[in-house]
């Protein structure tokens, strides 16, 4: 189903290439997973499977790729779409309409099937993923995860022979991972060749029949799953951990979950907040968080996460309550000023020339030496070979890593991240760990909203699980 022979491939005016010789081969109901270092070039192989590359992406190009027999270079991407479809890391990009049942039957429309056909495809591709309680939705309103399971149930509507997904598990909480692994594995049995692009790879133990390890653009080992139990090549290669326990059980929690503490750290009480014309998210909800721990927020894909460090941060300003910082009640548009947030799409936070200055500028009216700051942050978070590069330019991990970076350059009372390592590597999520752990250890609360249970074991001193409030 799909077959890399020799393929060798440059993006334009890159000095080296970003994949190098590589060959291999996936039949039809089989599932490979393709793991390495952030910019090893697992992307890259998706953009040659589906035609982007080089077609429209230009380049240099060297070998050959097959789909469904078909060579790539003979095909346009939109023709090979319709035996190849593709979840990439961002799944708001390819989104067309406004509503999710709109979007699941877009291509199937696009395709001439009658309405009957659509609708039976439809409703069997939103039951597989779970989403039949958000066919009227908005796109606009889903959570993260909750549009990573629409991207994939829009291509499964088309019932292509082969799927190339691009991290995606990086934004579903560990029970939407699971019915993932459940519907991977429904889809080999039905047939389909699966090429998955990620880096946490406990959830596709059993799911994967090969596994490609990519380390500088070339194949560095390959094999079935059991190579990923080897601890000196997952280290070798920058890997995430091969087995991940469950620790949301395990960790306490969080004592001022009821938010009755006089004069908290940080903290809210009384807050009630609905978006226009939508139902409550939080009714008389009181939060006390603690100096220097690191708090996993938790809760199901749309249960008010997101919106909770928006409310907490000033980015949201709720109907009714307060926010307090060392007791005191803290105005919404003065919150920024005592707390810090970085959001699940990073690169909307930035907005400067380069890596350096973007620090530098964070770092002003916080600390008395910005330059000196931004430099000391850049080399704690591993973005120091970036400094000259422009912020958009970066890779989704890199962004999400700045963005980081220039939270904790300004040494925030609260700093809350959403989902802070989707997309980094085990090399990089260590740095980011380190760089969380210090920041706690400086008298900052952390709020991590976070699916990641390997991240959650090794930071994580208690937890808040958000639930919807009865009647929502």
């Amino acid at each position: 189903m799909l077959n890399f022979s020799s393929v060798t491939y440059a993006y334009p005016n890159a000095q080296t290439p970003a994949v190098r010789d590589v060959s291999f081969s996936l039949a039809p109901g089989e599932a490979m997973l393709c793991t390495g270092r952030s910019g090893c070039g697992k992307s890259t192989l998706v953009r040659l499977a589906n035609g982007l590359a080089p077609a429209y992406l230009r380049g240099s190009f060297q070998g050959a790729v097959r789909v469904a027999g078909n060579s790539t270079l003979d095909l346009p991407p939109a023709r090979l779409a319709d035996c190849a479809g593709t979840l990439f890391q961002d799944p708001e990009r390819q989104f067309f309409a406004l509503k999710v049942r709109a979007e699941l039957a877009l291509s199937l429309q696009w395709r001439g099937h009658g309405p009957e056909k659509v609708r039976e495809a439809v409703t069997a591709s939103a039951r597989l993923m779970g989403i039949e309680d958000l066919m009227e939705q908005s796109i606009f309103e889903l959570s993260e995860g909750q549009k990573q399971k629409v991207a994939l149930a829009g291509l499964l509507a088309s019932k292509p022979g082969l799927l190339l997904l691009d991290e995606p598990s990086a934004n579903l909480d560990p029970e939407s991972v699971a019915e993932l692994a459940g519907a991977l594995l429904a889809l080999k049995k039905s047939g389909i060749a699966l090429f998955v692009v990620d880096h946490r790879l406990s959830w596709m133990r059993g799911v994967a029949d090969k596994v490609l390890v990519l380390d500088e653009g070339r194949v560095a080992a390959s094999g079935d799953f059991s190579l990923l139990d080897d601890e000196r090549l997952r280290a070798r290669h920058g890997l995430r951990a091969a087995r991940v326990t469950d620790a949301r059980e395990e960790l306490p929690e969080l004592a001022g979950a009821s938010g009755t503490d006089a004069a908290p750290f940080f903290g809210c009480e009384e807050l009630d907040f609905a978006y226009p014309g939508g139902k409550p998210i939080f009714s008389r909800a009181g939060y006390s968080f603690p100096e220097g721990r690191i708090v996993a927020l938790l809760g199901e894909n749309g249960v008010g996460k997101t919106t909770l460090a928006r409310l907490l941060t000033g980015l949201e300003k709720p109907l009714h309550g307060k926010i307090r910082a060392r007791g005191a009640e803290i105005k919404t548009r003065n919150l920024p000023r005592h707390a810090q947030v970085v959001l699940q799409n990073a690169g909307h936070q930035l907005r400067m020339n380069s890596v350096e200055a973007e620090l530098t500028d964070a770092a002003r009216g916080a600390v008395e030496n910005p330059s000196e700051a931004a430099s000391s942050c850049m080399e704690r978070l591993g973005i120091a070979h970036l400094a000259a590069r422009h912020p958009q330019s970066l890779s989704g991990g890199e962004k999400q890593r700045l963005a980081v970076a220039c939270a904790l350059v300004r040494r925030p009372l609260m700093l809350i991240l959403d989902e802070p390592t989707s997309g980094l590597d085990g090399e990089n999520m260590g740095r980011m760990a380190e760089s969380m752990e210090t920041a706690a250890n400086d008298g900052a609360c952390l709020l991590v909203v976070t699916h990641d249970l390997e991240l959650m074991s090794r930071v994580c001193t208690e937890r808040l699980v958000l639930r919807k409030p009865l009647g929502a």
